[in-house]
């Protein structure tokens, strides 16, 4: 059994059967053949073409940052309870017990 290697094409070739295969009015398939590439691959450009030239591909990191905000105010809240805590344990009923808090 042999194993196909992958071809690789230049961004240049790639950009030129993109532009081929989404302005020309012939069918995609004569220009697959022309270009004598797959189907697959030339769709999987043009995929990936729209997604870059529509700005889906660009990722932000908005919903991190938010997270962290959530996370920094909670743990500034459990703080704080956590001293009013430490402040009035001397008013716990004796039958609780001591309860430590380091």
């Amino acid at each position: 059994m042999s194993q196909k290697s992958k071809k690789i094409y230049s961004p240049e070739f790639k950009e030129s059967a993109i532009k081929l295969a989404l302005e020309s009015d012939q069918p995609v398939a004569q220009t697959v053949r022309e270009l004598g590439i797959s189907s697959s691959t030339l769709h999987n450009w043009i995929h990936s073409y729209t997604k870059r030239v529509s700005g889906q591909d660009t990722r932000t990191d908005d919903h991190l940052y938010e997270g962290l905000k959530r996370l920094k105010k909670e743990n500034a809240r459990l703080k704080e309870e956590r001293e009013i805590f430490k402040k009035n344990r001397c008013i716990l009923p004796k039958k609780h017990g001591k309860i430590r808090l380091d």
